[in-house]
């Protein structure tokens, strides 16, 4: 049996998320789905990770096991089976002790908000009915880095093992009209970066301070920080890995 990775990209909006679950179409169900008919064996696929519903991904990774080579064209006939909101990128073999989730060095969000309305992008951004201040939310930002626990942006009843985080980046960058949070981590808790976002942009609107941000972070309690945002401003953007190490 050989292992495959796909690279993959897909609109969550129609979407229940990333992981096949009992109720709703998912991400992973509509793929494996296709897969099985073009590799006309039940396959089953392993992702990088959990998106939420209506969270949306630009760079995802999974990976999957085959018999042998892949057939002919096998990017053209999987992209022309799926629906317009999933594409593929790429397709490579790597070895054995590679997977998707447990291999990952880190995951990048960015999370996508406009100052401006737009109805060609309802659904992917946020719009803003008020400018918050940048500077703020990226002092902001600098607090967050300081620390490895997250709990307080975690959501109530995750079974996470841990809330300590690697957190790498955190940085409010102005594109245009629009203004984006892009955030990256060894890993990330269930709701983690819709919470800081939720979080920041009170800071930035001067309804926390960073003195109450501090303790905010000390306090360890999903109640004492900001609202989450809507789900349809996040992009799972990247994903890292030591490929010198697996691809073949």
């Amino acid at each position: 049996m050989a292992r495959y990775v796909l690279r993959i990209a897909y609109k969550g909006t129609n979407y229940h998320g990333w992981q096949s679950q009992l109720t709703g179409t998912t991400v992973q169900e509509v793929l494996e789905a296709e897969l099985s008919k073009i590799l006309r064996t039940k396959t089953a696929v392993m992702g990088c990770g959990r998106t939420d519903a209506g969270v949306h991904a630009t760079n995802f990774i999974l990976h999957f096991t085959y018999e042998s080579e892949l057939p002919d064209r096998f990017l053209f006939r999987l992209n022309r089976m799926l629906p317009a909101d999933i594409a593929v990128y790429e397709a490579f073999e790597v070895t054995d002790q590679f997977h998707a989730r447990f291999s990952a060095t880190y995951r990048k969000y960015i999370y996508k908000t406009t100052l401006v309305k737009n109805p060609f992008e309802e659904n992917e951004t946020v719009f803003l009915f008020q400018e918050p201040d940048v500077a703020k939310m990226n002092a902001g930002c600098e607090v967050l880095l300081k620390h490895t626990d997250f709990a307080s942006f975690c959501k109530r009843g995750a079974d996470n093992k841990t809330t300590l985080c690697d957190l790498m980046l955190a940085q409010w960058v102005v594109n245009g009209d629009n203004l984006e949070f892009h955030v990256q981590a060894n890993r990330f808790l269930r709701n983690m970066v819709r919470a800081l976002v939720g979080t920041l942009l009170e800071v930035g609107y001067g309804k926390i301070d960073l003195e109450q941000l501090e303790e905010i972070i000390q306090d360890k309690s999903r109640s004492s920080s900001g609202k989450s945002v809507a789900a349809k401003g996040l992009y799972l953007s990247e994903i890292g890995y030591n490929w010198d190490e697996y691809r073949k």
